[in-house]
Order: C-alpha cells, then structure tokens, then sequence
C-alpha cells in the first residue's frame, strides 16, 4: 500500500481533487431522492456543511444547546486547523521548505531534529489534522469521503517515501525507524538531536495555506457562516499560491 513516484509528484492535486470532491459531494445530487426518506436524515445528509447539522444534532441529544454545540465544534475546527498548521511548519522548519514543495523524494541524510525526535511523519499527520478542521465545512457525505481518502492517500504516501528512504539510507533509516513511531507521537524524545537549525521563516511562508485557514476558523468563525468560512480557505489558498514564488527550490545536483 505505497504510494508510486508519479503519485507521490502529483500529491498536491490528488489531495486539491479529494478536498473538491468532498466540497461538493456530487453525490447528493446525483441520488437526491433517498434524501427525502426522513426530514431528520435528509437535513444531515444534505448538502449543508456539516457544522449545521451536526450541532442541530447535538441539541436534539439534549447534550447541548444549540449555541453550545456550536461553538464546541467551532472549537474543534480551530483547534484542528491550528494543530495541523502547527506539525507541518515544526517539520518543514526542520526539513526544509524547498524539500517539503518538491515534486520529488529526497532522501541524504536522516532528519532527527524537531518533530522528527518524536514523529517520523509530522507532515502528514499535520495534514490529516486539518482535513477534520474542513470536515466541519462540507456536506456529511463529502466530510466522510474526504477523511477517509484523505487517511489513504497519506498513507499510501508514508509508505512510498518510507520504502524510497529505506533503498536510500539503509541501516541508519532502518535504525531510526525501528525507534520513532510513525503516526503517534511519542512526548518524550525517541533519538539524539542531529544538529539540523530550524528555518522558521521560510516553514511559516511555505505553509501559509495551512495557518490562512487556521486564521479563518478563528476569525470568522464566531459568526457560525460555513460558506464565509469556506470563502477564507479559498482565499488561503490563493496566497499560499503566491507565497509558494517565494519559496527557494531544491537545488538540482
């Protein structure tokens, strides 16, 4: 279950496709009837973004009012944007923003500073964090499927990369891997610092997509409007797309 060379060069599109798709879940609409089968159902199911409906439920639990569901899941999607803004700007800090961009894997040394001490793949995982921040923005349906491929293709990823390291670095990959888990962080350091400086700047510039929505969730948040939410992601995204000029290249051998 690992990722090709080709999938991995084009990873920024299959995961632009799968957050598309789960947008606007073509799905509802292609099969609109069963949603008439409940009003209850029909409401969670539709193309409303889940946040909505997904508080309505809550209420209708008795576990919370709905101001209070809201703002839990408010809560939720800030937290996981920032979270997930926050793993992926630790590890291109330490790996190198130019390296994270590339189309290709690279693999001269093994990367033990930072998250890399606790963590074999913060970018990922950082990535996987924010998808449930976008969740709360799309239809159920669409939030389900994009989670779910979501979790695949990073994983399918991990694997392609781990097996390109491990052909490339040998024992000294191997040695690192058999002490650093992959998907669950360790709190306590697993290697010895290698001595690799952060580059802050540049990781907070190449992650600007990442903190653009974290900021969005934060600031806009507050007036429960998923589509103006929503409006601030593409927004992040087209700065992300200027701010990626800017980030240096991975220098050709």
């Amino acid at each position: 279950m690992k990722a090709s060379a080709l999938e991995f060069r084009l990873r920024y599109l299959v995961h632009g496709v799968i957050y598309a798709m789960g947008f606007t879940a073509p799905w509802i609409y292609l099969r609109n009837d069963l949603l008439n089968q409940g009003a209850a159902s029909a409401e969670f199911w539709s193309g409303k973004a889940l946040w909505l409906p997904a508080a309505l439920e809550i209420e209708r639990a008795g576990w919370l009012s709905l101001t209070g569901a809201s703002n839990l899941l408010l809560g939720l999607g800030i937290f996981f944007a920032l979270a997930g803004a926050a793993l992926r700007t630790w590890g291109a800090a330490y790996l190198g923003s130019a390296v994270v961009k590339d189309a290709g894997m690279h693999g001269d040394a093994v990367v033990a500073d930072g998250p890399y001490r606790h963590l074999r793949n913060p970018l990922y995982v950082g990535t996987f964090l924010h998808t449930f921040a976008l969740a709360l923005l799309m239809p159920a349906s669409g939030a389900v499927f994009a989670i779910a491929a979501i979790a695949v293709e990073q994983l399918r990823l991990i694997g392609g990369e781990e097996a390109f390291l491990e052909g490339k670095l040998g024992q000294r990959y191997l040695d690192y891997k058999s002490r650093v888990p992959g998907l669950f962080p360790s709190l306590r350091a697993k290697v010895p610092a290698s001595g690799v400086m952060p580059a802050w700047g540049m990781a907070v510039l190449g992650e600007a997509y990442f903190w653009g929505v974290a900021l969005a969730f934060a600031s806009v948040g507050m007036r429960y409007n998923a589509l103006l939410v929503t409006q601030g992601v593409v927004i992040a995204l087209g700065v992300s797309l200027v701010a990626r000029a800017f980030v240096p290249r991975v220098a050709e051998a």
